[in-house]
């Protein structure tokens, strides 16, 4: 038995080499192939220059487990997401490590009408089955699959256009300059292709291109504007070029993070408030799904637009789940990732700047003024790491020092530990992934108690 070590929580990621190779590929496309009983199955992959080889040993495969593949070629993850439900095939497989190093790749797998495949709904099953499958994969004979007959390569480009460009009223959007930086990864053809249909149909809108060329080298750095260190390249077009608003996407473009007209990073938290709104604007009563790191304003701002907002735990798979069981119109998470009904509950990271671009039109404000006022109504921390040695041991410190105070605070455990003041509030969760504790913290309309706060729990983190 083959021990396959890139299977995780909610997708595949590992080193390329020992941990994830074309047998691993062709392994996981077989195996996938079998626990979904799967007759026809899409596949893409991103800009990485592993992507292509793998991409063909996952095809391969699947192929030979039964399997008809349509290829979409060099795609974001939402593209499979869309071609999963568009094509209604069996099951959709990218190939794509997001933001992780270089040395990295991985897979994002889905089921019929785009349903995330976690580990909770059969992603163990595949990894136990790619474990066992005892035929040797041909390897270095990657290319001759595409000449296999249960092979075929299909554009979905076009259409999946058409349907990004239904979320919004085209001839109500006004003139608006874009910095828009793909960070050289898989977001500049569909930008290309946007920005053609707006010239076709006189959309005033326009772009101001930055990193844009696909580039599986990564040479400005790997796409990951969560960083603050790789926001610079945005934030200074956007003030070169006295653009509205600045837009930059991680490497398979799911998430997509925004920027005010004075190149002023917005935390993904105060636009999951701005989309709720502009949805719940055209239709009232409408559910809202939010995590629960941070919430005070998601829920204010939804409550006040007439909606109904619904936490969920934090995580993809999760919130996707939630959705479709309270038939919500939107989901967000303050991570950036942003979930719509119409778009088979997944998320995007095109379908957000073109609402947020709609929003400007029709209010005649800039982003800052949308957001400020939020901003100052709640100020957050942001998500902040600390690296411990035993994360459940401090979770409960911290839980007994903040529950002996009087009044005790309200205690939420859907995702970590939420306790929630007068005042103030705090999330604190356990990374999926590695011995980390995510932090975060809000208050109402008082930033100093913010930092005050940040500070007494660090001190209780670093007292283990």
């Amino acid at each position: 038995m083959t021990k396959i070590t890139c299977f995780k929580a909610y997708d595949i990621r590992g080193k390329l080499g020992d941990e994830l190779n074309e047998d691993v590929a062709y392994r996981i496309g077989y195996a996938f192939a079998k626990q979904r009983d799967a007759k026809k199955v899409v596949v893409g992959g991103d800009i990485r220059e592993t992507s292509q080889p793998l991409k063909l040993a996952l095809a391969q495969g699947l192929i030979e487990a039964g399997t008809e593949v349509i290829d979409i070629g060099m795609v974001g993850t939402e593209e499979i997401y869309f071609a999963s439900f568009y094509l209604d095939v069996d099951g959709g497989i990218e190939v794509t490590a997001s933001h992780n190093p270089l040395d990295y790749n991985g897979m994002k797998l889905v089921g019929k009408n785009a349903k995330p495949i976690s580990g909770d709904s059969g992603l163990h099953d595949i990894q136990q089955l790619a474990e066992t499958l005892t035929s040797p994969y041909p390897e270095g004979n990657s290319a001759s699959v595409l000449t296999h007959s249960g092979y075929q390569q299909q554009s979905i480009l076009a259409p999946y256009i058409d349907h990004l460009l239904t979320y919004v009223d085209l001839p109500k959007l006004k003139p608006i300059r874009l910095v828009v930086n793909a960070g050289n990864g898989a977001a500049g053809h569909v930008i290309d292709a946007i920005e053609r249909q707006f010239v076709e149909l006189k959309v005033p809108v326009s772009f101001i291109k930055v990193h844009h060329e696909p580039d599986g080298q990564f040479p400005n750095g790997i796409p990951n504007p969560l960083l603050p260190e790789n926001r610079a390249a945005t934030a200074d077009a956007v003030i070169l070029h006295h653009a509205d608003m600045g837009i930059a996407w991680d490497g398979d473009f799911d998430r997509c993070f925004l920027f005010d007209e004075n190149g002023r990073f917005i935390e993904g938290y105060y636009i999951v408030g701005l989309l709720a709104e502009a949805f719940l604007r055209k239709q009232p009563g409408e559910k809202i799904i939010h995590d629960p790191r941070l919430t005070w304003n998601t829920v204010d701002q939804v409550t006040e637009a007439g909606g109904v907002p619904v936490q969920s735990k934090t995580g993809h798979a999760f919130i996707k789940e939630r959705m479709r069981l309270e038939n919500a119109i939107y989901g967000g998470e303050m991570s950036a990732h942003h979930y719509f009904r119409d778009f088979a509950y997944c998320d995007s990271g095109m379908i957000p700047w073109l609402l947020v671009t709609e929003l400007l039109s029709a209010s005649g404000k800039t982003l800052s003024q949308l957001v400020d006022e939020r901003m100052q109504q709640y100020p957050c921390s942001g998500e902040i790491n600390y690296r411990v040695t035993d994360v459940p041991a401090t979770l409960a410190r911290i839980l007994e020092f903040y529950q002996q105070q009087s009044p005790q605070p309200v205690l939420d455990k859907t995702d970590g530990v939420s306790l929630e003041f007068d005042q103030w509030r705090f999330n604190l969760r356990a990374s999926n992934t590695e011995p980390l504790l995510r932090l975060n913290v809000e208050s109402r309309s008082n930033p100093a108690l913010v930092n005050q706060k940040v500070a007494e729990i660090e001190q209780l983190i670093e007292a283990q």
